[in-house]
């Protein structure tokens, strides 16, 4: 980092304004791992998602997570500031809490500027609804989601309740997905219940191209084709 702002202070030696704006911009993006502003045609935000998604309790402390309080401030940053003209999400998560996915998810479906998220790596679990929640969602071919039913670690209590507590969650899920992409809540159930794909649940894995081909994720493509999509919405848009 040391290294990086005495590179900063080189290229913008006549300008301490500037040197200390891209001084702030670099300890944001090492802090938060989200970038402020891209300095293409049009100012985008991007931000990540990655590792585990930490809700209300803290994840171990060898776990890379995305913190959900971290988060929440930045969309309602981007929504506010006449600065930032899109967003883009970019997803390499193995899920995590399902409510706090699933707040974060109704965030950016709200953003009115144009979205669009992006999957490498993986979108598993409720990473699921992040992935298909901005305007258009784009996955590369190496790219997994895994979609299986609400699960719970720690102590369950086994009555009647606790069952339909699950079935509710779970419904909201299904139908967050199904009215934000083009899969039916009847098939994102079949693929959610599958038995005999994941050695030690129920389930289904699903590539990139199988998740287009169920209407899971818009469209198969990199990094150079959200930024595409979100100049041209940009550019329809002013």
């Amino acid at each position: 980092m040391e290294k990086e702002r005495e590179r900063a202070k080189k290229e913008h030696s006549n300008d301490p304004e500037e040197v200390q704006r891209e001084i702030l911009e670099k300890d944001y993006m090492m802090e938060m791992g989200s970038v402020l502003r891209t300095r293409g045609p049009h100012a985008i935000h991007c931000l990540t998602v990655v590792g585990q998604i930490e809700g209300h309790s803290i994840a171990p402390q060898n776990q890379k997570t995305t913190k959900y309080e971290h988060v929440i401030p930045q969309l309602v940053a981007i929504e506010e500031d006449p600065d930032v003209e899109g967003l883009l999400v970019i997803l390499n998560t193995v899920g995590g809490d399902v409510e706090a996915g699933l707040a974060l998810a109704e965030l950016i479906s709200g953003i009115t500027k144009p979205s669009a998220t992006l999957v490498l790596g993986g979108g598993h679990s409720i990473g699921i609804p992040l992935a298909v929640s901005a305007r258009r969602s784009f996955i590369v071919p190496t790219a997994t989601m895994t979609i299986h039913p609400v699960r719970h670690s720690g102590l369950v209590l086994g009555v009647p309740q606790t069952m339909r507590y699950f079935e509710q969650m779970q419904q909201r899920i299904t139908g967050f997905v199904a009215s934000h992409s083009q899969i039916s809540e009847k098939r994102f159930r079949q693929l959610m219940m599958r038995t005999g794909e994941l050695v030690m649940d129920v389930g289904s894995v699903v590539d990139g191209a199988t998740a287009v081909k169920e209407g899971l994720i818009d469209e198969l493509g990199g990094l150079g084709d959200a930024l595409a999509y979100l100049y041209r919405e940009i550019e329809q848009k002013g």
